[in-house]
């Protein structure tokens, strides 16, 4: 039980994720004796429900986290940049859920199931992870831990959400258009996303590979704390509102047969195995919408190599992607007393 009573700041209190900080925030009971809503000075004065209450929207500066214990950032890497360092001078431990400081070697990436023993190490700014590195992970780690993890393809399947809600809101307008035959407009993406795939996250970089593609990769290695495992990704943005899919392929130096696979994970924390084919019964987006678990099914050996697994792994990224992973970050700081009322 969490016995320590914070003053807890939700920055980029207005946006998608940090929305549901604060509802995450309050179904947990997390320990706190004030919440304090930050975003831009166009949001400050809105009133976003809290507990039985509502709570004002704070302009953000670097003064608004004095007298503050604990901030979850959710407010973009350019404030993160500018306002986290800030956050820590004033004695806050700040929980960043941009990628400003995620490959950052003073900064642990942690996801609670898999390297909570990072967060000892901290020195103010915990990093949360890229929502679909984070599910692929929870995953991996049991797995990695039995039979170690020698190699990785993964290929994802990514709801609009991952992109905000202007994107949210787009994809129902052009699908909305589409039924009425319109031309729909197209802003958020470089093409439309109504019933289509688009095989571009971010930007490409070397080698023609995407950041959201490099970030699997590389995050992958800095949580498990193995550069050894081989990672390689296809990340796509797919027409779904909630939930991000992914189809993974496992090589283990050992032996794990899919049977000894489905009872390892189904007794792994923040895991719910889905798997009954007979039953035509596996994971999908609009189960994982709204729950904390990672979904896990399809689980089958791969019969081209010795020692390999394909899944298939669902997890709502703004819950356990993003704003569940954080709170789930702070409550594991309180725990390992790493976090002190002011």
């Amino acid at each position: 039980m969490l016995e320590a009573k914070l003053v807890v700041a939700v920055a980029g209190a207005t946006g998608a994720v940090g929305r549901e900080m604060l509802k995450t925030l309050e179904q947990r009971n997390f320990p706190a004796t004030q919440v304090v809503a930050l975003a831009t000075a166009k949001s400050a004065g809105i009133q976003i429900p809290f507990m039985d209450t509502e709570i004002t929207v704070q302009e953000m500066s670097e003064d608004s986290f004095k007298g503050v214990d604990l901030a979850l950032f959710s407010a973009g890497g350019a404030a993160s940049k500018k306002y986290a360092p800030a956050a820590v001078k004033s004695g806050c431990v700040v929980v960043d859920n941009s990628s400003a400081w995620r490959m950052d070697p003073e900064a642990p990436l942690v996801v609670p199931e898999v390297n909570p023993e990072d967060l000892d190490w901290h020195n103010g700014i915990i990093a949360n992870p890229n929502c679909s590195t984070i599910q692929m992970v929870v995953v991996l780690k049991p797995i990695h831990d039995r039979a170690t993890i020698k190699r990785v393809i993964v290929s994802t399947y990514q709801a609009v959400s991952g992109t905000g809600q202007k994107a949210v809101d787009e994809l129902e307008a052009q699908v909305r258009a589409l039924f009425n035959a319109r031309e729909p407009e197209v802003n958020v993406y470089p093409y439309r996303i109504a019933f289509n795939c688009l095989p571009q996250i971010d930007v490409f970089s070397d080698g023609d590979y995407t950041f959201e593609e490099i970030k699997m990769i590389k995050e992958t290695a800095k949580i498990m704390g193995d550069d050894s495992i081989r990672v390689t990704a296809t990340t796509v943005r797919v027409p779904v509102f909630y939930g991000h899919s992914e189809a993974v392929n496992i090589e283990t130096e050992d032996k794990l047969t899919a049977a000894d696979c489905r009872a390892l994970l189904a007794q792994s924390p923040g895991i719910r195995v889905v798997d009954n084919p007979s039953l035509k019964l596996y994971p999908m987006p609009i189960d994982a919408a709204g729950e904390d678990e990672v979904f896990v099914g399809r689980i089958r050996e791969d019969d081209t190599i010795d020692c390999g697994l394909n899944m298939w792994i669902v997890a709502d990224n703004l819950r356990k992607g993003a704003a569940l992973n954080a709170v789930q970050i702070a409550e594991a700081l309180v725990e390992r007393d790493l976090v002190r009322v002011k």
